[in-house]
């Protein structure tokens, strides 16, 4: 054991003694031209050190320098600059003159993809050959440099695309270690703060760079983020993930491939990519199991009457993203105009404002502000709906065009969607042409227009029974009676009608329904803001009399005018019995008399009776 002992302190001893000695005897100043030319041998960046090198021995033989920058060829700003640097270097291959160095950490760095740190290109320079552009052979100067591992701390990263605005990724860390093959292991974290929202990210990777710079291979393993603040739900979006992300320098192409993405409770699988020119192009092909937008999007405010929002004791307040007073004179999506897109979306499964969707489907393509929606479709229940369209934006007005078809799609599912308090339930069948400026549900309220046939089964209009309104009253203002009838709502097979909207004012033109109950026929108006009607039918009640009589079969054959009017929640209606009783009652008088008219047409009295009946 003492032996054991012995050997340890020796070497101990020999160790601290040669790196004494490496202290005394090599200064780390002499690696600063060396690695300045290294660096822009094997990139053309120039690296500029400020302030003297020293060492570092413990726990890590380490240079230690001041702050330092990295500038590309013709940059006007350094791409990556940082109060201080850390070299962990090999001990062993600084006696024969070789400067390996296994690890750099920064501390305190900025590093700026803008186009100010972008390398310019002399359009004379030759271009090298593909096999040269990242050597692994040093030069023949006695030294060899290479680096193993690098680690940032708590940094910033600046990013932005010619003239977007800038992305600032802050608590940078980021740890990375390399093999002779130029593939790394990569652990990454940051927080992006914009427009009062927070992104978390973190990630592990696998970096395949060996045929940087002309291609640059990421397999992200395993990719974690949290989204918070205005615009978003109360409880932000929290995923997870796994991709490929393949950078081509060439074609200034991004492909990311293999995505499966989960985010809240929604997932998405698929391929995207994006060549950054002037006006990126990007193509989409993305598929989702499940698609709950409830859960992506901020809540939506109550509804109140006048299409007013308001609070209540269960609502949220939904914090808004701030108007950047740049912005203020910009159209509505203004920032279509800045990319194209060719986009393929399918969905098992889609939840928005508590409406199941089944078997989505859409294909857009957006040119640089013309996005045309060549289909956008699915199943709602047992029905089926398409919404093709066009959004123009290229203008200083934004223009929508949207030609809605439904087939047997439940309404009552659509009116609760969008808050609206009317009672109505039946399958939906409809055709139309819409268009305004603005694409969401209060400015379709307000400020669109279009016209549409629509086709109505099995309906259902809570609140007034138009059979039990015209019976009550016959039975009031005559003998007749009417089956005893509990029933609060108004029910047809079919409905049909003509809707044309026009700034919140919906007419309804050419009504026609039936049941076996009654028919009746009509038009009228709603307007949406103020949430109001004003209707008049004719209804012809068909069924539901007691007994049999010449005054039911008047009645069933009778329209009897009926007007429906004011709030939806609080209608009020006028019906004109007593008017068709009346003439009705006149009517049969006048033919009873005529009758026996004609059968004294000799006599005097039969003659004035005749006379009579013609004045009238």
């Amino acid at each position: 054991m003492r032996r054991v002992l012995t050997t340890l302190m020796i070497l101990l001893v020999v160790l601290v003694a040669g790196l004494s000695a490496l202290v005394l005897l090599v200064n780390p100043n002499d690696f600063r031209a060396y690695m300045v030319r290294q660096v822009d041998a094997r990139s053309g960046y120039q690296l500029k050190l400020d302030g003297p090198l020293r060492w570092h021995v413990w726990p890590q033989l380490s240079i230690l320098s001041g702050r330092m920058s990295l500038t590309a060829p013709g940059a006007s700003q350094p791409l990556v600059s940082a109060d201080n640097m850390r070299l962990d270097v090999a001990l062993i291959p600084l006696f024969s003159h070789q400067l390996q160095v296994d690890q750099v950490m920064l501390k305190g760095a900025v590093i700026q993809l803008t186009p100010q740190t972008e390398a310019v290109r002399n359009a004379d320079a030759p271009v090298a050959p593909r096999e040269n552009t990242l050597p692994d052979e040093p030069s023949d100067t006695g030294w060899s440099f290479d680096i193993g591992k690098l680690k940032v701390a708590d940094s910033v990263l600046v990013f932005q695309h010619e003239s977007d605005e800038q992305v600032t990724v802050r608590n940078i860390n980021l740890s990375m270690e390399q093999d002779a093959n130029h593939v790394a292991t990569l652990e990454f974290s940051g927080r992006v703060n914009r427009d009062q929202r927070d992104l978390n990210l973190s990630m592990s990777a696998n970096v395949n760079a060996s045929d940087y710079p002309h291609q640059l291979t990421a397999d992200i393993q395993q990719m974690n983020w949290q989204l918070t603040g205005a615009d978003l739900p109360t409880k932000g979006i929290t995923g997870q993930g796994t991709l490929q992300a393949v950078w081509r320098e060439e074609t200034k192409q991004l492909a990311l491939n293999n995505l499966n993405v989960q985010a809240n409770d929604s997932t998405l699988k698929g391929q995207a990519s994006v060549i950054l020119a002037e006006k990126p192009k990007w193509v989409f092909d993305l598929q989702f199991d499940k698609l709950n937008l409830e859960n992506l999007l901020p809540p939506q405010p109550d509804s109140a009457t006048n299409g007013d929002a308001v609070q209540t004791g269960q609502s949220q307040v939904v914090k808004s993203r701030p108007v950047i007073s740049s912005n203020l004179d910009q159209p509505n999506y203004n920032g279509l105009r800045g990319f194209t897109a060719d986009i393929l979306l399918k969905a098992n499964s889609v939840r928005w404002r508590g409406i199941d969707f089944t078997d989505v489907s859409s294909q857009m393509f957006n040119h640089n502000g013309l996005l045309v929606i060549s289909e956008l479709s699915g199943k709602m229940g047992e029905g089926h709906m398409s919404l093709p369209g066009t959004l123009d934006v290229r203008n200083d007005t934004a223009s929508a065009e949207f030609q809605p078809r439904l087939d047997k799609v439940e309404i009552g599912t659509i009116l609760k969607a969008f808050n609206y308090p009317i009672a109505l339930t039946g399958q939906l069948t409809m055709a139309g042409d819409f268009s305004g400026t603005k694409i969401d549900a209060d400015a379709f309220r307000r400020e669109w227009q279009g016209q549409a046939h629509v086709e109505l089964k099995d309906s259902r209009m809570e609140g007034l029974n138009f059979q039990q309104l015209v019976q009550q009253a016959v039975e009031r203002s005559s003998n007749v009676k009417a089956n005893e009838n509990y029933d609060s709502a108004t029910r047809l097979d079919s409905f049909t009608s003509d809707l044309t909207l026009n700034n919140g004012k919906l007419s309804l033109d050419a009504m026609q329904g039936t049941s076996s109950l009654l028919s009746l026929t009509g038009a009228g108006t709603l307007d949406l803001v103020k949430e109001t009607a004003d209707t008049r039918f004719n209804v012809r009640v068909l069924s539901g009399w007691e007994g049999e009589s010449e005054l039911i079969d008047f009645l069933k054959e009778t329209p009897i005018p009926l007007n429906v009017y004011g709030k939806w929640q609080a209608l009020n209606y006028s019906l004109q019995v007593d008017q068709i009783l009346r003439k009705h009652l006149q009517d049969e008088a006048k033919r009873r008399l005529n009758s026996w008219a004609e059968r004294n047409k000799d006599s005097q009295t039969g003659k004035d009776v005749k006379k009579l009946l013609d004045k009238l």
